[in-house]
């Protein structure tokens, strides 16, 4: 944890990711106990949701050691989520893809968007807080300065592909292939999803925003066609040979 001119600043190694904290606010001890309460709340659900971990609820229920009725209402709250986003994707997201119970596609951005909310509770309204690449802005950077967001290209290294600018409260989220390759599977047949090389949504709050930001990109070709049915959400998608498509809404956000 670190001061600093404008604020405060935090990393975190939890979830197998990097997370961190850019407190943009007058650091009053509210807030720092609400900061120590998210990275707790973060290692918490870590414990819980884990697939790595053979003694988290997550692979216990997968593994029928305990029953749901078992599980802490946090299990219940991410599994009730996971099938609405399954009912709202017309099957695109799954918690079952690869023939286990993983919730993953969900929990990240779920757990991000609730340690945004302790901050935001405890007077912190100028905000950004980064779960692995995917983020929850709240407010501004500063007065007179919106949130910018680069998103990285994923096919030429070191270059970005849009920059995503916000002076409200907004959640990004990318899926792509850049960091770990092809790790989003279609449900329906179990090959990897190839249609896009990344793809970057954004919308008001992070939980649905990178779970359908997965779903597109399993969807593939009905991906855009998809996303423009969704009420508040808009995405920017860059294709293996290096074409790129948006949304219409996109421009009110990105280049």
């Amino acid at each position: 944890m670190s001061d600093t001119a404008t604020g405060l600043r935090h990393v975190e190694h939890v979830m197998g990711t990097v997370f961190s904290f850019d407190i943009r606010d007058r650091p009053t001890p509210a807030i720092r106990r609400a900061l120590a309460e998210a990275v707790r709340h973060l290692h918490r659900i870590d414990a819980m949701f884990s697939t790595y971990r053979s003694d988290s609820h997550i692979s216990r229920l997968d593994h029928d050691e305990i029953r749901l009725e078992d599980c802490p209402p946090e299990v219940h709250e991410v599994l009730s989520l996971c099938a609405q986003a399954a009912h709202t994707s017309d099957g695109w997201f799954s918690v079952i893809p690869a023939g286990t119970l993983d919730p993953s596609g969900l929990v990240k951005g779920w757990a991000t968007e609730a340690a945004s909310q302790l901050l935001h509770d405890a007077g912190a309204h100028h905000t950004c807080v980064n779960g692995g690449g995917d983020l929850q802005l709240r407010g501004r950077a500063a007065p007179d300065t919106a949130w910018r967001v680069g998103i990285a290209h994923p096919l030429r290294p070191g270059e970005l592909a849009t920059v995503i600018t916000a002076d409200h409260d907004l959640a990004v989220a990318t899926s792509g292939t850049a960091e770990r390759g092809h790790h989003i599977v279609d449900p329906h047949t179990g090959r990897p999803a190839d249609t896009f090389a990344s793809l970057t949504l954004v919308g008001p709050r992070l939980t649905l925003t990178d779970t359908y930001a997965t779903a597109a990109f399993a969807r593939g070709d009905g991906a855009q066609d998809w996303v423009e049915t969704l009420d508040g959400y808009e995405a920017f998608a860059v294709l293996p040979d290096g074409r790129e498509w948006r949304t219409p809404g996109f421009i009110h956000y990105g280049a």
